[in-house]
């Protein structure tokens, strides 16, 4: 299997399973020197966790991480960062029903078919268990620039959006609710919402929005590597994603030419932010926002009709432990993510000015 790391320069590989002995990673291309707070590792990953409220599956994980190399006395020492997290709380009998039942909309059938066998516990690598190493990359990268900041929060849950713009809103009203909206009326609807769809033994969707403040002008290259397309491509690689959009995204596309250029004034700063503070693939200056589409769970405790391995028609119903609504627990892995991209990118920019000025020198 390919594809299980992330970054160029700053760059992380992920490992495990859903219902294996343990998860983590390998965190390659961090600076050497940096002062991590590792407490502040640890309450990223508390945000993410299973069991932390009435409306997320309640399997009981600490997710405790361990470091295993690339710090000393709590600093980087620029050699690769591994770390783990055990697995506490499986409970792989809830799954036994359908190990030779593909689940409908789920990666049983897909990973069958490319590699003629598959962990049917809890999805094994497919499960978005394994976004819990890639919060613990996120919050290092973090710390890595911490002169950049990042809001991101719950917009909506199915049809309940939230009432205000991401400007307008008080960010430390985000965790003061277990929906993760700052918008504490819209926050009481989607709650409500929530624990009505988990009752019906069904699941709904939402979105994510993420803002990253303080970006400097520079970010991202002009064809294929456009900053925008890494956030892109992040956020898509997260469970459960459907859509990815920034700036002005769909709405613009009712808009006439007039109306979306965003006018300059003489600092190189706009009067509007339709292009969601980048232009031509490349940061400038002003905010960084779009907004990341959740499906409902694939996994219903409802009967489905499907298909098992032998093509025949069969009847299922979900067990286990399950997310009604996977937007809350999402949040810390949007957030991440996008930490991974400029951290990724920052590193990149500093090397290219590093080779530049050689080159000058030559």
């Amino acid at each position: 299997m390919a594809g299980n790391s992330f970054g160029k320069l700053f760059k992380l590989t992920t490992f495990g399973e859903s219902h294996g002995k343990a998860i983590g990673g390998i965190i390659d291309g961090c600076p050497a020197g940096l002062s991590l707070d590792l407490e502040k590792i640890q309450d990223e990953l508390n945000k993410r966790r299973p069991g932390q409220s009435a409306i997320v599956t309640q399997r009981k994980e600490p997710d405790t991480v361990e470091f295993l190399s690339g710090i000393f006395e709590g600093k980087t020492t620029g050699t690769p960062i591994g770390f783990v997290i055990q697995n506490a709380d499986q409970k792989s009998k809830d799954y036994s029903h359908i190990k030779d039942t593909y689940r409908p909309s789920h990666a049983d059938y897909t990973y069958d078919e490319k590699y003629g066998v598959r962990d049917y516990r809890g999805g094994g690598r497919s499960s978005a268990r394994e976004t819990a190493s890639r919060v613990v990359g996120g919050a290092i990268a973090k710390q890595l620039v911490s002169e950049i900041t990042f809001l991101t929060f719950t917009s909506s849950v199915g049809a309940i959006k939230m009432q205000k713009n991401y400007w307008e809103i008080d960010a430390d009203l985000i965790e003061a609710n277990p929906v993760r909206c700052p918008d504490p009326a819209s926050a009481e609807k989607m709650e409500a919402y929530i624990r009505e769809i988990r009752s019906q033994g069904d699941t709904i969707g939402g979105t994510v929005q993420c803002v990253i403040k303080n970006v400097p002008k520079g970010l991202g290259e002009p064809v294929f590597d456009k900053l925008h397309a890494e956030l892109g491509k992040a956020m898509l690689s997260i469970n459960a994603v459907k859509g990815f959009e920034f700036g002005s995204g769909f709405e613009g596309t009712k808009m006439k030419g007039s109306e979306h250029n965003d006018i300059f004034n003489p600092d190189g700063s706009t009067t509007t932010n339709l292009s969601g503070g980048i232009q031509g693939g490349i940061s400038n200056g002003m905010d960084i926002y779009f907004n990341v589409a959740f499906k409902p769970v694939a996994t219903l405790i409802q009967k489905q009709q499907t298909i098992n391995s032998k093509g025949e028609t069969v009847e299922m119903q979900g067990k286990g432990r399950h997310d009604p609504c996977v937007v809350p627990r999402a949040v810390p892995i949007v957030e991440a993510m996008a930490a991974l991209v400029i951290a990724d990118f920052m590193l990149q920019n500093r090397s290219s000015k590093i080779e530049s000025n050689f080159l000058k020198n030559l």
